[in-house]
């Protein structure tokens, strides 16, 4: 067959099962496979495949109409215009993550500014020292946040030559580190990654910022979810009984951790905002706030050590 028969025919397949973005799903799969970018497909339609080409695409295929997310079968996802290997043990980055990531990299270049921190930095360079700024990020998984915040900081030309950003990870899962370690050494980036069950593993008192996007859906919910979300690891999204375990674990330990006005960012579920900003405000924490995401949704709690 050629590409633009096998285009139409996993198109074709996957809208008649109702799959989601079925045309550049089978995009993804066909330029995957071929090692093709799925843009560039349409210049190659005429060419033929081989048997053994058809034959594994159209296997594929069938994982994908049984519920097998589709970055699984090509382990790639798009983050923060950053290419990350996936697998199964580890949760898919989401776009609605990087409202995260963003809110954290802003929330860290007010910090440098406002509390003075490029001035103390002029001062120690006449030293030949940088300042310090510390960043964890609690159950890294594919290490998508924090390999994203060390890109964009090391990046930036207004701080990469005056603050040294040390950036830690955490996970409980040695596969997921595995794979979080895979991501970073493809993107080149120094991250200190530690095999954790939250904070139990954690030496250092003096975080600048703590991050996390921590499981939050509620243990009952999850049979619920459509069998794509249900292929991803169950230690991943399981929350516990309220889907709150994790945010209870980051507000009552956070502030040991945390430099005196350091500052923690938790990606919530759309319907925690009121649950979440209760637990920051029963541990004391200041200046909490709740961030949206693109489509309205609350999306992201920041808050401020005391």
């Amino acid at each position: 067959m050629k590409i633009k028969e096998l285009l139409k025919y996993g198109s074709q397949l996957l809208n008649k099962n109702e799959i989601e973005d079925a045309t550049l799903k089978t995009k993804m799969l066909l330029g995957y496979l071929l090692n093709i970018d799925k843009k560039d497909l349409i210049i190659y339609e005429e060419k033929e495949v081989t048997d053994e080409e058809e034959k594994t695409y159209k296997n594929h295929l069938k994982e994908i109409l049984a519920g097998k997310p589709i970055q699984y079968i090509i382990h790639q996802q798009e983050f923060m215009r950053l290419t990350f290997y996936v697998d199964e043990n580890v949760l898919i980055p989401q776009p609605d993550t990087e409202i995260l990531v963003e809110e954290t990299l802003k929330k860290i270049r007010t910090k440098i500014s406002e509390n003075k921190l490029m001035q103390e930095t002029k001062e120690l360079l006449h030293q030949e020292k940088k300042k310090t700024f510390r960043i964890l990020d609690l159950c890294t998984g594919s290490g998508a946040i924090a390999i994203s915040l060390s890109k964009y900081l090391e990046n930036d030309i207004n701080l990469k030559n005056q603050i040294k950003f040390e950036v830690y990870a955490t996970d409980i899962s040695e596969k997921a580190l595995k794979v979080a370690k895979k991501n970073a050494n493809y993107h080149r980036t120094s991250i200190t990654f530690i095999q954790s069950n939250m904070f139990e593993k954690i030496d250092n008192f003096n975080f600048d910022v703590i991050v996390s996007n921590p499981p939050y859906i509620e243990t009952e919910i999850i049979k619920t979810l459509s069998d794509e979300v249900k292929c991803e690891p169950y230690i991943a999204l399981d929350g516990g009984k309220d889907g709150l375990d994790f945010y209870k674990i980051i507000t009552e330990h956070g502030n040991q951790y945390l430099k005196k006005q350091g500052i923690i960012l938790v990606e919530i579920g759309y319907q925690q905002k009121k649950s979440v900003m209760e637990l920051f405000e029963k541990q004391q924490y200041l200046d909490i706030q709740c961030i949206k995401d693109l489509t309205g949704n609350d999306r992201v709690i920041t808050a401020i050590a005391k």
